[in-house]
């Protein structure tokens, strides 16, 4: 009997010290949990800064038909990447018209996102590892190649035909370094703006003018004496670029991207622009 006692009372004692070695390795993890989704992990000084002002200030381009052109007579802006940066301010603040678009070029953007002038670059960037190192990208969301403009009748018909011929490009642009590594023997006369690369090219300064093939379609519609040649020789996919480090915008930007594309409404603001649906 006495043996039987003894035998309970160790149970006993052990069943109690498991019960309570349960319960501090139960706690334990829920207290790791809480810590790892706390808020700082999406903080964002970027989104503070916008719901605070309660305007998003979004750096789009005003030269480039069907992405974002300014009309001179209205002073309205408007284009594919417009629509975007309206959908992007209704997501963030419940109102596409909570918005104030600033003017930049390929040489001022990064600049401006820098320094705080813009919140989001949505702008015909192309996502490039150079560019990683400077500001976050969202993932892709145009997917665009660049080619070639010339006037109908040219003699240009690829780029092994630029040998001893000017290309005209934009300054601060992956089309420029494009064009110089796949025509080594062209010469590139670099412009501060699209505007101004298709005035000189019509004006007989350049023999052809190379960027996306999404910009150079918006310049034919403009004026149809010109046409594109050469095929898509790079792969240029376009990403919306948020400052370097923060993540919670990037992660925002996403999040946004998806829902636009699940919706139906991205599709509806590609075939606004480029009569077709996406590919």
């Amino acid at each position: 009997m006495k043996t039987w006692k003894q035998a309970f009372s160790v149970l006993l004692v052990t069943s109690l010290a498991l019960v309570g070695c349960g319960t501090s390795t139960k706690d334990e993890p829920a207290s790791k949990d809480t810590g790892s989704t706390g808020g700082a992990a999406t903080a964002s000084e970027t989104l503070d800064a916008i719901k605070k002002r309660d305007k998003l200030v979004a750096g789009v381009k005003y030269d480039t038909n069907l992405f974002g052109l300014k009309d001179p007579a209205s002073g309205k802006v408007e284009g594919f990447d417009i629509d975007i940066a309206k959908a992007l301010a209704k997501e963030l603040l419940g109102d596409e018209n909570k918005i104030e678009l600033k003017e930049v070029t390929s040489k001022t953007r990064i600049p401006m996102l820098d320094k705080g002038d813009i919140d989001a670059i949505i702008a015909t960037m192309t996502i490039t590892e150079e560019r990683k190192k400077q500001v976050n990208f969202s993932d892709v969301y145009f997917k665009a190649g660049q080619s070639l403009l010339v006037k109908k009748g040219s003699d240009i018909k690829s780029v092994e035909d630029l040998k001893g011929k000017t290309a005209i490009a934009v300054k601060g642009s992956t089309s420029a370094k494009n064009i110089r590594e796949k025509a080594p023997d062209a010469k590139v006369l670099e412009f501060e703006n699209y505007a101004e690369a298709f005035t000189a090219l019509k004006a007989g300064k350049g023999d052809t003018l190379t960027t996306d093939n999404a910009i150079l379609l918006g310049m034919v519609q403009q004026d149809p004496n010109y046409e594109l040649v050469g095929g898509l020789f790079t792969d240029e996919p376009y990403g919306i670029a948020s400052k370097k480090g923060d993540e919670g915008m990037s992660k925002k930007i996403n999040e946004f991207l998806k829902k636009l594309q699940d919706s139906g409404e991205y599709k509806k603001i590609y075939k606004k622009w480029f009569k077709e649906d996406p590919k």
